[in-house]
């Protein structure tokens, strides 16, 4: 019992783990990500075309990193570039993925709610899982000891300093919004093509929003907000075992109550930590050259 919890545990945190370091790169470069959820939905439909067309999950992988990177790109635009607000603009973009994805699947299969299945000889089995946490380890190299993850994380803690080094700001910005792209896309492509076998309208459900919330827990760090991510996994994959147990008399739990049990874990978390976790002190704010 313990041991497939905790094989379900590993396996639903993929898509978090991918779009929590995504976050992490975007938000520690000084530009809020609330679009993650967007991404991956875009990252999840791109997969699951691209499966169906290619017969490769990795080609379609490709496919749904590729997606998400283009609306990263489309949210680096304004938030970048024009100087909107990062938090309405991330709120457009996830309405707009939430409203796209149901048009493409409409014009491309003729309905709304989800493409056709990908035979589970062209889905992944387990490699999503592997490289996520081989992604874990990787960052946190990256972020401590290269001097690229030292001028992501003073573009969002001092950026006029990195200014003064010579070093652009907004390209910084860029980079880090792009890769938060390609791993968000990569997220929502593990949900699609790993954890599922198509893509289903709206099949992200707040999973991007639920990754921030890692974020936030693990102090904008890779392997805290890893770790924050299996705590997040573990309650859906307990979720997902409840549904249908008998507690009490004859009628088994409403599965109503139990599928909102990681919402509220996560809202119980922010509470808790938000207060207790220090944000990137330029997180949020346009960077304009004097």
């Amino acid at each position: 019992m313990m041991m497939q919890i905790f094989a379900s545990t590993l396996r639903v945190s993929t898509p978090l783990i991918f779009a929590a370091l995504g976050g992490m790169f975007s938000e520690r470069a000084g530009v809020v990500n609330i679009a993650l959820e967007g991404i991956m939905l875009i990252g999840a439909f791109g997969a699951a075309v691209g499966t169906l067309v290619t017969h490769s999950p990795w080609l379609g992988a490709g496919c749904g990193i590729g997606a998400g990177v283009m609306l990263a790109a489309i949210y680096g635009l304004f938030v970048i570039r024009l100087r909107a607000n990062q938090i309405v603009a991330g709120m457009a973009i996830n309405m707009l993925a939430m409203g796209l994805t149901p048009f493409l699947c409409k014009t491309l299969y003729d309905v709304t709610g989800s493409t056709p299945a990908v035979p589970i000889s062209e889905r992944f089995q387990s490699a999503p899982l592997y490289l996520s946490w081989g992604l874990v380890l990787v960052c946190w190299f990256w972020m401590k000891y290269t001097p690229a993850g030292l001028w992501v994380s003073f573009a969002g803690e001092h950026p006029e300093a990195l200014d003064a080094a010579g070093v652009r700001v907004n390209r910084v910005r860029w980079a880090a919004v792009l890769l938060s792209g390609v791993l968000a896309g990569m997220g929502g492509a593990s949900l699609s093509i790993f954890l599922s076998s198509s893509f289903s309208r709206n099949m992200t459900a707040g999973r991007g929003f639920i990754a921030l919330a890692a974020l936030i827990f693990g102090k904008w760090k890779p392997v805290p907000t890893a770790i924050a991510c299996l705590l997040f996994g573990f309650t859906e994959a307990v979720q997902i075992r409840l549904q249908g147990v008998i507690l009490w008399g004859t009628e088994p739990i409403p599965v109503q109550f139990i599928q909102i049990l990681p919402y509220i874990v996560t809202v119980l978390v922010l509470a808790g930590f938000v207060g207790h976790s220090r944000a990137p002190k330029a997180l949020g704010e346009p960077f304009r050259r004097g």
